[in-house]
């Protein structure tokens, strides 16, 4: 009955589009993980997709949480953080029913996320394994071209930026950034003093996602 009332929520509030099809929310989740970290990178990603790409979302993200139904409202959820993520199972089989349904979860490691993530992106699908994305997927060429995959935007540990992912049906709807820290670059000048080219190629990279969710 859980299932059939989430798909059933899911189904009510796509099928709003006037009112939901253009929103994003940012994903809240225990585990002591900071779901809050960089405060000012979605609100800035959208005001550039808004003023670039045609977009019309809504300049304030929301917060919801894994467990409600109130993410069946929104087509893109956004989760970062440094740390631990846990999620029951009813936050799973919750989260796994709005993607199988058409959702699109991007998870940005805000770096020290990722052994956490794997591990929970593991239990909620089981038996399918993230898969690289590729440099020529489309995803990095659709609004703005990256001939090498994704960017990386801040150094940590030396490793290469990677794109990994969660098909179904031949559409991406998990999508896991790490070693990039697309977040950071979204976020105002002042926080990490990052040049204008580094955070015009992190917004561009942010606009390709918005694009693939929105506009494809």
């Amino acid at each position: 009955m859980k299932i059939i009332l989430s798909a059933y929520l899911f189904f009510i509030s796509f099928s709003s589009l006037s009112v939901y099809a253009q929103e994003i929310a940012i994903l809240k989740y225990q585990g002591g993980g900071d779901w809050y970290a960089n405060p000012t990178a979605l609100p800035n990603l959208i005001k550039y997709c808004n003023n670039n790409i045609d977009t019309a979302l809504n300049n304030k993200p929301e917060t919801v949480e894994v467990g409600s139904s109130s993410i069946f409202q929104y087509p893109f959820l956004h989760m970062t953080g440094h740390g631990n993520v846990v999620f029951s199972d009813e936050e799973l089989e919750n989260l796994r029913n709005y993607l199988l349904s058409g959702g699109f979860l991007h998870i940005d490691d805000n770096y020290g996320m990722k052994p956490y993530i794997t591990r929970e992106i593991k239990r909620l699908f089981p038996d399918t394994a993230l898969e690289e994305l590729g440099a020529d997927h489309p995803i990095f060429s659709n609004a703005y071209t990256f001939p090498k995959g994704l960017p990386k935007i801040h150094e940590h540990d030396g490793q290469r930026p990677q794109a990994f992912a969660i098909v179904n049906d031949n559409r991406i709807i998990l999508l896991f950034t790490s070693e990039s820290d697309l977040g950071d670059g979204w976020e105002d000048p002042t926080v990490h003093n990052d040049t204008p080219e580094v955070r015009e190629k992190a917004l561009q990279m942010g606009a390709n996602i918005i694009t693939y969710v929105f506009k494809n």
